[in-house]
């Protein structure tokens, strides 16, 4: 599994197993969060089959699917709730961690600088530096 971490509290990582679920919990993550939509995946990986073997763990699951589509900014901001009410890391999922990364991005444009956001998942292996003008964007319209 390839876990990347991008603050102490959020990690991202591409798609996890149900046999990976024990090592989530040796990593010490308290909630898990599936940004990945079932239609992309097989029976054995929906959020139905890591749901059950993440509570069965004992840590919490939030579901929230994100396609490049339905990442609004209610969904952005849904994203940060979820993180912001856990009682300890979190670990979200997609296909390769760059939604999850994406998403966390833009729910800290106009909190942290553009510069320290994109060096935050820079060091986790993704480059969005693209989107630089877009976290100005958000950034400029939180002011």
């Amino acid at each position: 599994m390839d876990m990347r971490r991008i603050t102490d509290q959020y990690c991202v990582s591409p798609q996890i197993s149900v046999e990976d679920v024990e090592a989530i919990k040796a990593a010490g993550f308290t909630t898990v969060i599936c940004n990945r939509p079932d239609m992309e995946v097989p029976p054995s990986h929906r959020a139905d089959a890591i749901r059950h073997a993440v509570e069965a763990a004992g840590l919490t699951f939030q579901e929230l699917p994100i396609t490049h589509q339905t990442m609004t900014p209610d969904r952005i901001a849904e994203q940060a709730a979820l993180v912001d009410a856990s009682d300890g890391p979190v670990l979200a999922y997609c296909a390769s961690g760059t939604r999850c990364s994406i998403v966390w991005a833009f729910g800290q444009a106009g909190q942290l600088s553009a510069d320290d956001i994109l060096d935050a998942v820079a060091r986790a292996g993704y480059d969005l530096s693209a989107m630089r003008p877009t976290l100005d964007a958000i950034a400029q319209s939180q002011r």
